[in-house]
């Protein structure tokens, strides 16, 4: 989630269409194009398999600071705690911030090709394990936290998180959840135009299942199995309907820029920050805000600042910022979390690939996308669509993506292109099993009923 950081105030906003303008500010051509990666882990303690506190000398403000003093990193700061790390003085690693349980997510830094994303993502992982050696901590590439009951999931000191859990309750019974014991990979990818925005939020948000379908990562919950292969995508369909799902008026026609500020118009807020602070709007008007009616703030209206924070508290599928977000894989280990953008860009960054990836869903009805999405968490690649299963689409998507990343040639010192990045899926795909199912393989045999195995063999 977004870390807010003080600035000078801007201007406040005059009309809506200076939000739709933000939006269109976003399209760039396709030389200008980016990939950026965000990747989220669990910390634990290698002695006792506990989650990282945020204070005390095994804790997860001892992580920041290790990177702080080691890697030269530059500590973000709210209420005198560390909440995230921004890059070192003349480079660009990305920013390190907090998930509400304690789950540590590196943003990457918007690169030009996946050869970037795989040397950023080793650099990364290169830092967290030497600071979590010298302290003992290991970090678990799961999406769903395997062990912890809620109740012993540490939360975090920042301001919105409160905000948040006293909110999430109201609108949907697994929102805390989502908060403190999940984890993803999210891939943020540019759009040249409204025209090309909106292809790829289509394809996206109708592929989305399917990606997290082979990303299928969480199986276990509290010590046990769950009964889902990806329970991360269950939670997610029961945290709150007002800011995610599948988006059905992204696929009307008409859609545009402007539909989708009347959609994030509609979304209740969650706060708003002022001078170091967030103030409590749960459930409060964008559209009031606006006018200068919001209850929190009488009389004040919006910038630029407070619809970019508003924004971020939308959770659909797929996100659109002033670059599209695929929100839908669960988090894994370094393979994954290279598998899984190279997928989208594949898919995304080719035009006769978005073209063939938009020909296999342009018949799906909403209800067919909507069931799709709704079945994936228990069955992943086992589900259904149009009387196809999942694993059969994901070959074919698998196939236009491999020809993407082939027609973009981007190859690294050794010659070797970025194809290379979808080896995992291949494999996964040619076996026929998710992460998931081999985890609980593992689970009834080998491990013989005892999940902490998980810790050792999913480290990251």
């Amino acid at each position: 989630m977004s870390t807010r950081q003080d600035g000078p105030k801007s201007q406040a906003i005059a009309s809506r269409d200076e939000l739709v303008a933000y939006f269109e500010a976003g399209a760039k051509p396709p030389s200008e194009w980016r990939i950026g990666t965000e990747h989220e882990k669990f910390g634990f303690l290698k002695a006792s398999l506990a989650p990282l506190a945020y204070a005390g000398p095994e804790g997860v403000r001892a992580i920041l600071e290790g990177l702080v003093q080691r890697f030269g990193y530059r500590p973000v700061m709210e209420g005198g705690n560390i909440i995230a790390l921004r890059s070192p003085p003349g480079v660009d690693r990305g920013t390190v911030s907090l998930e509400p349980g304690g789950q540590l997510e590196l943003s990457g830094a918007p690169l030009t090709t996946l050869h970037e994303t795989a040397a950023e993502l080793d650099q990364h992982l290169d830092e967290m394990k030497a600071v979590g050696e010298a302290l003992g901590i290991g970090m678990l590439g799961l999406g769903f936290s395997p062990l912890w009951s809620r109740a012993e999931t540490p939360t975090m000191p920042k301001g919105r998180y409160k905000i948040m859990t006293a909110y999430m309750p109201k609108v949907g019974r697994l929102g805390l959840d989502m908060m403190y014991r999940s984890a993803t990979v999210q891939v943020n990818l540019d759009f040249e135009s409204e025209a090309d925005m909106v292809k790829k939020l289509r394809v996206g948000l109708a592929l989305q299942p399917v990606v997290a379908a082979m990303a299928a990562n969480s199986p276990f919950t509290e010590g046990k199995p769950n009964g889902y292969l990806s329970f991360r995508s269950e939670v997610w369909r029961h945290t709150d309907p007002d800011r995610t799902g599948m988006l059905p008026f992204a696929f009307e026609p008409g859609m545009g820029y402007e539909r989708y500020v009347d959609y994030v118009l509609d979304v209740p807020m969650y706060f708003v920050y002022r001078e170091g602070a967030y103030i409590d709007a749960s459930g409060q008007s964008f559209r009031d805000f606006l006018a200068g009616r919001l209850p929190a703030l009488p009389g004040e209206r919006p910038d630029m600042e407070d619809w970019a924070d508003h924004i971020s508290t939308a959770f659909p599928e797929v996100r659109l910022k002033r670059f599209l977000e695929m929100r839908g894989a669960d988090a894994g280990g370094r393979d994954r979390t290279l598998e899984v953008p190279a997928l989208w860009v594949g898919l995304l960054y080719d035009r006769a690939a978005l073209d063939a990836a938009y020909d296999l869903v342009k018949a799906w009805s909403a209800e067919e996308r909507q069931a799709l999405r709704d079945a994936v968490p228990k069955l992943a690649l086992g589900a259904q669509i149009g009387g196809r299963a999942v694993a059969e689409i994901a070959a074919q998507v698998l196939d236009i993506a491999d020809g993407g990343l082939a027609r973009r040639a981007r190859t690294d010192g050794a010659g070797v292109d970025e194809r290379v990045y979808l080896d995992g899926f291949r494999r996964l795909l040619e076996d026929g099993k998710t992460n998931a199912e081999r985890l609980l393989e593992r689970y009834h045999g080998r491990w013989q009923g005892d999940v902490r195995h998980v810790f050792a063999e999913e480290a990251i």
